[in-house]
Formats: structure tokens, sequence, C-alpha cells
């Protein structure tokens, strides 16, 4: 895999394209489908809150009315008298004054007096007389023993005739003694009156003794599983919520009345729900791998094809093609730089030819240079034919040239770029002596160098020019003319002047000979290569410098250039 990638830079590309495509997608499912699941659960949990908590106070607020109710049967002297002296009952009388004093309730509960010895009196409902209550073990006496309310569930909740929930309540005389007892019975009409309002749509209230068995359902047919499912998870001891169910179970304990308050919702988030939004997300989520592939597949292919282009134009180039084209559509950086591709191959091209054209050229003048090599042996040679036969002939002019100028010539096309100071001033000595003998003497030449200065490097030939301009141009149509040559040092730069006593410069051509361009130096074309083979060899700061003599009786042309010698760099 990694030398999948690391060999293609397009898969690499691809897969860039694809994590960042696809990662963001992951989280951001995952955690839009977390915070879905959180926020339901914490929304179902609030709401069971609320409605358990709206339970909790219709108890405890039926508990009250009832506590209140029997205090004001136990002030109301008719049902006093009554309750103490059961025998003397008038039926009547009490009825219409138990109606009385619960009118407020009476629609929530049945209402009934049992009197210390547990026998019903009276009953704010029309029922068959009810059985006697013992006054040694049930509801009674813990009624009696707790001084307050109590109630208990039957143990058969089963029966129709038989309230779902019953409580006492003792009722006391001024001297503490008993008097009887108020019973209230609740039924399944009573509760569902009694919590109608308090539970919302499609959540089911069970109630539970403190032994988690049924009291009340709202949906009576499911009291007995549900209760015994959750008392079964009790006993051994697992959570109410598995997690894995249709609904949820949220239980709170009511002390006043010893119930559980259990409220089955239907769960945030169902198995069923859970495998459908799955099943949707997996879609979507192969659907956007799918077009995520696609668009990393196509953004990847239009930018690895720009590069796949020039990469094989380079290839060509390798191989010495340059007649390639890479085409270019867009105009952003890849385009660019397909652009400055071709523009690259457009210079190469050119650099090509003109290399080819400076080959041929030089190799043309190699040709030239073995030829020039041929010519002055050639000369020189017949000059020194031409030496001897002067001198057989008497004639020591022309030998003297001959010799002269075959020294010249030898000098010339020797390979050495760089001579002793000495040696150039023999050669200018020699070329002097044929323009004396060409010029019948017609001027002086002298030279004075230090002898320090002999030894000093400098290339050749450039004080013939020098001279032969002070001779053409400088001494023509001057009578005793003369020209010298001296030589010094400043600051390790070492400066030959030649002098004459001609006719002097010209305004234009006073100054450094460096700014001379080469279509001006016509008639000086030997000022002008020796300037330039001085900076060619030494740099700009070096080379010819032409000035007039002070007297404006002639001119001076100065070369200027660094002390060296063969070994080390300072004469």
């Amino acid at each position: 895999m990694k030398r999948f990638f690391d060999r293609s830079f397009r898969n690499r590309l691809f897969a860039a394209f694809l994590a960042a495509s696809l990662l963001p997608l992951i989280l951001c499912s995952g955690m839009l489908l977390q915070i879905l699941r959180v926020r339901l659960e914490d929304t179902a949990r609030r709401e069971a809150e609320e409605q358990l908590t709206g339970v909790s106070a219709t108890l405890e607020q039926l508990c009250q009315q009832c506590v209140q109710t029997a205090l004001s049967v136990q002030r109301d002297p008719t049902l006093s008298q009554a309750l103490a002296h059961p025998e003397e009952l008038e039926e009547t009388a009490v009825y219409s004054r138990l109606l009385e004093v619960t009118k407020s309730v009476r629609g929530k509960a049945r209402f009934d007096l049992y009197s210390a010895q547990g026998a019903w009196l009276c009953s704010t409902r029309s029922v068959l007389r009810s059985e006697q209550l013992s006054p040694n073990w049930g509801l009674l006496p813990a009624a009696g023993r707790a001084g307050g309310l109590v109630f208990s569930a039957p143990e058969d909740p089963a029966s129709s005739s038989a309230p779902l929930l019953q409580g006492a309540v003792p009722l006391q005389t001024r001297e503490n003694g008993p008097l009887g007892y108020l019973v209230v019975g609740l039924y399944q009409s009573d509760l569902n009156r009694l919590f109608r309002g308090t539970l919302r749509p499609r959540n089911d209230l069970l109630l539970l003794s403190s032994y988690w068995r049924p009291v009340y359902c709202t949906q009576p047919g499911q009291a007995v599983p549900l209760s015994d499912s959750l008392r079964a998870r009790l006993l051994e001891g697992q959570p109410l919520n598995s997690g894995t169910e249709e609904f949820s179970y949220t239980a709170v304990s009511h002390p006043a009345s010893g119930l559980y308050v259990v409220l089955r919702q239907p769960q945030a988030l169902t198995q069923d729900t859970l495998n459908l939004l799955y099943t949707v997300c997996l879609s979507l989520f192969l659907l956007c791998i799918l077009a995520s592939v696609l668009m990393s597949l196509l953004l990847s292919r239009q930018m690895f094809l720009p590069i796949e282009r020039i990469h094989s134009a380079i290839g060509e180039v390798v191989h010495n093609n340059l007649d390639v084209y890479v085409p270019h559509e867009r105009n952003d950086e890849l385009g660019q730089l397909a652009e400055r591709f071709n523009g690259m191959l457009i210079a190469l091209k050119k650099n090509q030819a003109q290399l080819l054209e400076n080959q041929r050229e030089l190799n043309e003048a190699q040709i030239r240079m073995l030829q020039a090599q041929l010519n002055p042996h050639f000369l020189c040679n017949t000059l020194d034919t031409m030496k001897w036969i002067s001198k057989i002939n008497s004639v020591p002019q022309v030998a003297v040239m001959s010799t002269n100028l075959a020294d010249i010539l030898r000098f010339c096309v020797s390979p050495e770029e760089f001579v002793p100071l000495r040696r150039e001033l023999e050669i200018l000595q020699r070329y002097v002596e044929i323009q004396r003998i060409r010029l019948s003497g017609s001027f002086a030449f002298s030279v004075e160098v230090p002898p320090e200065l002999l030894d000093c490097p400098v290339p050749k030939m450039i004080l013939q020019p020098i001279v032969e301009n002070a001779m053409l141009h400088g001494l023509e149509g001057v009578e005793h003319g003369a020209i010298s040559v001296r030589a010094e040092t400043c600051r390790g730069v070492l400066s030959i002047s030649v002098t004459d006593n001609g006719r002097g410069l010209p305004p234009e051509l006073v100054g450094p000979y460096a700014s001379r361009a080469r279509e001006l130096s016509r008639g000086h074309l030997g000022l002008y290569n020796v300037d330039t083979i001085l900076r060619k060899h030494y740099g700009d700061r070096f080379g010819l410098y032409l000035r007039s003599r002070p007297d404006e009786s002639g001119a001076v042309v100065t070369a200027a250039l660094p002390i060296q010698n063969e070994e080390e760099t300072i004469c």
C-alpha cells in the first residue's frame, strides 16, 4: 500500500481528496446521531420527571384532603355522636352529614365511616353494606399505630367490587380516645379521573405497592404483566431499562401513600427506529462515498492531467525532442506552468540553435587559426631566405626588416597569452626598426622602464598597436617626431604610457577608452582591441586611458593593468 501511494502522485491526490470529503462526513454524521440520541433521551427524561412530579403532587394533595376531611368528620357533632354510640345511629342524619362534610372530595374517592370496633356505619356512595373490618389486624390497626393516613392495596386486585386502593385515618376524641376510622376507597374510575391531564399521550402510569404488587394502571390489562416484569428485574439486580425494549420506565416513591409511581413511556429511539436510522445513514453514507469517489477521481484527473502532460513533455525533452507542445485550456497556476514550460522550450530551442551556430563559428575559427599558424611558418621561412639573399647582395636594410618581421610573426603565433614586459619591449623594438627603415628615420623612439618591472607579465602585443596608432595618426605630417614608452607603478597598478609630440587627440577621444563602441573605433581598431583585451583579462577597472599632453603638442595613451607575475599576484 505504501509503495502504491509513494509511486503515484495521482493516487496520493485521490486519497487526499477522498479523505478530505469523507472524514468530515463521518465525524459530522456520528456527532449528529449522538447529539440526537442524547437530546431525545434528555427530553424524555425531563418529560418523565415533570409527569411524575405532577402525579406525586396529585397524590399528595389527595392525602392532605383526606386528612382534612377526617378532621372535619372528627369535629362534626353528629358524626362524632354516631361513632361514639353506633347503637343509636340515625342513618339518614349521619349520611347527610357525611355527604356535607365530604362534598369537596367525595367525587375523588369513596369515604366510609367505621367504628372503633371495625363496624361499618355509613358511606358516601350507594353500595351494599360493606364488610366489617378487624380492629386487630389489617388496615385499621395500621392506621391507629401510625396516627395518620395509611394506604394499603387489596389482596385481590382483580375483584371488581373491591377498591384498588384503600386508606384509613384514625378518628380521636378530645381525650385522645379511639372514636373510629374514616376509610378512603379509590377505584379504577377514581384514579382515572385523579390523574387525568397529568400524563401525555402514549404514556402509561403504574402504581405499585411497597412489595411492587400492582395497584393501578392506566391500562388495566397490563398491570400484572408489567409489575411482574419490573419486580423480576429488581430481584435479579437489573436496571429497569434494558435499552433494547420499546418502552422506558421511570420510578419514584411516594412516602405519604407508601406507593411506587412508575411511568412507562415510549423509548426516544427504539431499536427498530435505530435500525431504520442506521439503515438510512448507511445508505446515505454509501451514496456519499460513491459521490466522493467520483468527485475525487474527477478532481484528481483535472489536477493531474496538466502535470502528466508536462511530465510526458519533459520525457520528450530528455530524448532531445524540442518540438513538443503542452496544451493548456485553463488560466490557473497549472495553465501558467504549462505556458511557461512552452516558453522555456522555445528559449531552449533558440539557445540550442545559437549553441550550434557558436560551435560552427568556433570550428571555423579553429580552422582559420590552424591555417594562420601554417601561413606564418611559410612566411618566416621566406623572410629568412630574403634575409640571406639581402646579406649576399649587400642590402642590409632588407635583411634587418626580414629578420624583425620574422621575429614579430613568430611572436604573434606563439601559444603564450602573457609574456614578460621585457619580451614585449623587444618585439616593439623590432617593429620600430622596421618603421624607421620604412620612414627613413624621421622620428625618435625611447623606452624608460625601471629594471624591476621588466619581468612583469603582460598580454602580448598590447604596445605595438598603441605605437602604430601614434605613428599613423599622431606623427602624420610632423617633422622631428618623437615617441616614448614609460612604465611606472602606483598602488598595485602598472601603467605603461606611450607619448608622442604629434597633433594631439580630438576632444571626443579623451578619457577612458572603455566607453568607446566598436562602431566609433573605426580607424583606431588597434586601440579598441587592446582596451578590450585588458578589460576582458582584468575587469572594467583597467584598460586604456587617452589624454592630450599639457602643452597640447601630442597625445598620451596609457595602458593600466594590475601588477602580476607567474607565481603570485603581485610583481
